[in-house]
């Protein structure tokens, strides 16, 4: 690994090369979004059910959570190149040898490189350029914190219909499969390692002007944060009821919106099986485009809202509005694929949207002192939204196959469970209230002990 020393940006960097460098990582590891489109093909195939073919899935999902929530310790002292090779490294290692299991239909070993394997780069990926934006651009930090937001929900856009290529060049066999895991698994290799080279810290923490005179030259000022008096420690927010109700809603938002994305492709294809104009694998796999559009704009979209509203409001919109969407869905989305889409889409931007706001609604409650490890700790509610939404909807949908059903009911009785989580969400949102100054840390205490706020990231 290059020694972190030679990562500080020369003189005449322009902070404007970080930028591509982390969306090469995210934009990479956004690949996670595009999973829906490897199911069918697994099913087919290897005879698997869909809560069996959303196992990776899910197993990278709860890698990411717990990753991204234990190792941003690590990645802080290590650096921001360091922890891009390793994420490059797992997250590219995983799929090869997810293209062994798939090549001699071992399944377990796509489990264990997509999900265990892969899933770790995923996290250490997800945190590792983020801070290191927000040091280049501490006069934009929203921008900062925005760009990697995005790229990683943006990254099925790509993967989707790459993937769907792949699968129709070499077959939708274990072979197909095999080959295709193998290809994107060397392409995202050269793609990671680009922003691996290209990655630089700021010598003095602070970025350029953009206009390439040296890093720390002409830098505009951080803007102030917004005021709080509140500085409660990670070991202490965990003792309060403020983290615990965040920690529900957090997960109830994610497992509304993920429980669609992971079983997107075959959903529509699904819902549309009986009818004069069922939906094509290609289709879906645009549908899965869709789905990852509305992601990243909704990151940008609403914690925009939120800094007008505040985040209370905002996330009784994501849960309110989201549970009326999905009842839209149960109730007529079998007769109507715009109404389908477009509750889908106003979901998974809700989606994106819940990931963007939770920062600053944590920075609201219990201040910036160690903001960025309470962050960390709440991820465990993302890993367990990455087993419950797909287990809720894949099993179902499997037991429907079981007994005979076909279309849209496959789907209504987890639609209507996952508009009971998120009634669930919605109420425990109304139990937050601020953090009482007994759990506040004296004023005289040193954040240099503690976990540095930058470990946080806006996901």
């Amino acid at each position: 690994m290059p020694a972190r020393s030679r990562t500080v940006a020369p003189p005449g960097w322009s902070r404007w090369l970080v930028p591509p460098a982390a969306l090469s990582i995210h934009l990479a590891i956004g690949q996670v979004y595009a999973w829906s489109v490897f199911k069918p093909p697994l099913e087919a195939s290897l005879g698997l059910s869909g809560t069996a073919s959303a196992l990776p899935f899910q197993v990278a999902i709860v890698m990411l959570g717990l990753s991204a929530a234990f190792g941003g310790t690590l990645v802080e002292r290590k650096g921001p190149r360091w922890a891009m090779a390793v994420s490059a490294l797992c997250f590219c290692s995983g799929f090869l040898v997810a293209a062994c299991g798939a090549g001699t239909r071992q399944y377990w070993l796509v489990v264990a490189g997509y999900g265990l394997i892969g899933g770790t780069g995923l996290g250490i990926g997800y945190i590792s350029p983020v801070s290191t934006l927000i040091k280049w651009f501490p006069d934009r930090p929203g921008l900062a914190s925005g760009i990697a937001i995005m790229g990683f929900g943006g990254g099925a856009l790509i993967a989707s219909p790459w993937s769907t290529a792949l699968l129709s060049a070499f077959g939708k066999d274990p072979a197909g499969i095999a080959r295709t895991f193998l290809v994107m698994g060397l392409a995202y290799g050269v793609f990671m390692t680009l922003g691996v080279l290209l990655i630089r810290v700021p010598p003095d923490g602070h970025g350029d002007d953009g206009d390439g005179r040296g890093a720390g030259a002409g830098a505009a000022p951080a803007r102030r944060p917004a005021a709080t008096t509140a500085r409660v420690s990670a070991r202490t927010a965990l003792r309060t009821p403020q983290f615990w109700c965040l920690w529900v809603v957090l997960c109830a938002n994610v497992t509304a919106g993920i429980g669609i994305l992971e079983k997107a492709a075959p959903m529509i294809m699904d819902f549309f099986a009986e009818s004069s104009s069922p939906v094509t694998a290609t289709a879906a796999a645009g549908f899965v485009g869709l789905l990852s559009l509305a992601n990243m704009l909704g990151r940008i979209l609403w914690s925009s809202v939120s800094d007008a509203v505040g985040r209370k409001h905002v996330y009784r919109l994501y849960l309110g509005a989201g549970a009326l969407m999905y009842l839209l869905i149960a109730l007529t989305g079998g007769s109507s694929k715009p109404v389908l889409i477009v509750c889908a889409a106003v979901i998974l931007s809700f989606y994106g949207g819940g990931f963007a706001t939770v920062p600053a609604y944590l920075k609201d409650l219990f201040g910036t002192y160690q903001v960025g490890a309470i962050h960390g700790r709440l991820l465990t509610a993302w890993s367990t939204a990455g087993i419950l939404g797909p287990l809720i909807v894949n099993a179902i949908a499997d037991a429907g196959k079981s007994a005979g059903h076909t279309g849209p009911g496959l789907y209504t009785t987890s639609f209507f469970l996952m508009i009971g989580v998120l009634a669930l969400g919605f109420a425990a949102n109304e139990f937050i209230r601020p953090v009482h100054p007994r759990h506040h840390e004296p004023a005289g205490a040193e954040t240099s002990a503690a976990v540095a706020p930058d470990e946080g990231v806006a996901l």
